[in-house]
């Protein structure tokens, strides 16, 4: 879930958005049937239900490892879960989010820039970024692109002041060399006016 606030950003996972239904992949091993426990038995709505939601757990627990692990020095603190209690009394991570760093480094573009680059990766992270992650991944790339604008303004000054600078240095040089050579010049014949 993205949440805006000060200097920090959440991504994440939205709860529950694969339990109960259908899932892709492999299917789970399938235990001896017991019929006394329905937890057990493959045809009851109890097993399937624990399975969705065991799934939904190691699922929910890659993505917000994923978004740790890209994000950083970014990352502020540990990923937050919310469970959903399972028919076997056990508690199952259904969603997740993480917070990031989302400010600019105040007075250093390029550092901004790089900065920005990590949170997007960070976002974009998981296999299957949610429209959370994405809203994030977008935040940063507009405020990278701002401060790729705000560099060019800074090295475009800097070029600016480098230039005057040089002209000011090549008129003292201009100077000073026409000064010298005035200085090397042998004085001609010297002439006595008398009135």
């Amino acid at each position: 879930m993205l949440v805006s606030g000060g200097n920090l950003s959440l991504f994440g996972r939205t709860a529950l958005s694969n339990v109960g239904g259908s899932r892709t992949g492999q299917s789970p091993a399938l235990e001896p049937v017991d019929p006394t426990d329905p937890l057990k038995d493959a045809t009851t709505s109890e097993y399937r239900e624990l399975q969705d939601l065991k799934e939904r757990d190691r699922e929910v627990h890659r993505h917000e490892q994923a978004h740790m692990a890209a994000g950083g020095a970014h990352v502020r603190g540990g990923a937050s879960y919310s469970y959903q209690l399972g028919p076997d009394g056990r508690l199952y991570a259904v969603g997740g989010e993480v917070q990031i760093d989302t400010s600019p480094v105040a007075g250093d573009p390029a550092a901004t820039i790089r900065k920005m680059q990590a949170v997007q990766r960070a976002a974009l992270a998981p296999a299957e970024p949610s429209a959370q992650d994405r809203a994030v991944a977008a935040q940063a790339a507009q405020a990278e692109a701002e401060a790729r604008i705000e560099l060019r303004e800074q090295d475009k000054a800097r070029d600016h002041a480098a230039s005057g600078a040089g002209r000011a240095r090549n008129a003292v040089n201009a100077y000073q060399g026409a000064e010298d050579s005035l200085s090397q010049t042998s004085p001609g014949p010297s002439l006595d006016l008398i009135a």
